[in-house]
């Protein structure tokens, strides 16, 4: 990347590399968590959003020579109906004109929406597989979500009572801190590798698809930071 445009656009390297040094963290602190593998498979989805993203801002150009092609053989045939059209002068010549020319709009008709369809094709592909990628995304954001549901940090000041079913809760003050924060981090990350999908792809549809899932982060997030908080008012209460 240009040192000029190093702050100007999301580099794809580094959101790897952040990514994967926060999945050792969470390896080494939470080895045996559903969070360490949860964040491997983010990893695993960041590695592949490159080859996406190259496929988002490269030209097809089969596609967009199928459509050339279309647009040359339309305007072949418009050239074509329009040189070869005599104006008649009797009753009968007329009614053969207009049998022709409904023929040939006919015709036109057609092969302008074989053209359309091939002018709309490649951004068509690019958006379906753009959309299954964030659609992967939402759901990662999700089962970070269901990982800090049950840790709660009020239980560790207050007297409780816990039935069969309750969660375990073995995690000191520091530990739910840390994974929290975690929680937190993957949050962010999700949201980074889902806006560079369109960070080459100008597409109003992939484009509102990314801010929903930023939304959707963002609001999880500020979840985690409510726990925090109140994490941090618990643990700097005298005692």
């Amino acid at each position: 990347m240009p040192e000029r445009l190093r702050f100007r656009q999301l580099d794809e390297q580094s959101i790897l590399q952040t990514l994967t040094r926060l999945r050792d963290r969470i390896v080494e602190r939470f080895p045996d968590s559903g969070l360490a593998r949860v964040s491997d498979e983010l990893v695993d989805i960041a590695t592949e959003t490159h080859d996406r993203v190259v496929f988002l801002s490269r030209p097809h150009w089969p596609i967009r020579l199928a459509a050339v092609a279309g647009i040359a053989l339309l305007v072949t045939i418009l050239l074509a109906i329009v040189l070869t059209i005599r104006v008649p002068t009797r009753i009968d010549g007329l009614s053969d004109l207009f049998q022709a020319t409904d023929a040939a709009i006919n015709e036109l008709v057609v092969l302008g929406a074989i053209v359309f369809f091939l002018l709309t094709l490649e951004t068509r592909l690019k958006r379906r597989r753009a959309l299954a990628a964030l659609h992967q995304l939402r759901s990662v954001a999700h089962v970070v979500d269901m990982h800090q549901l049950t840790k709660d940090p009020e239980r560790l000041a207050l007297p409780h009572h816990d039935t069969k079913s309750s969660p375990e809760r073995r995690m000191s003050p520091t530990e739910l801190g840390r994974y929290l924060d975690y929680c937190s981090e993957l949050l962010a990350l999700t949201s980074k590798i889902a806006a560079l999908h369109v960070q080459r792809f100008d597409d109003p549809v992939v484009l509102a698809a990314v801010n929903d899932v930023e939304t959707l982060t963002t609001g999880l997030s500020a979840k985690v930071w409510q726990k925090i908080a109140v994490l941090e008012r618990l643990t700097r209460a005298p005692h």
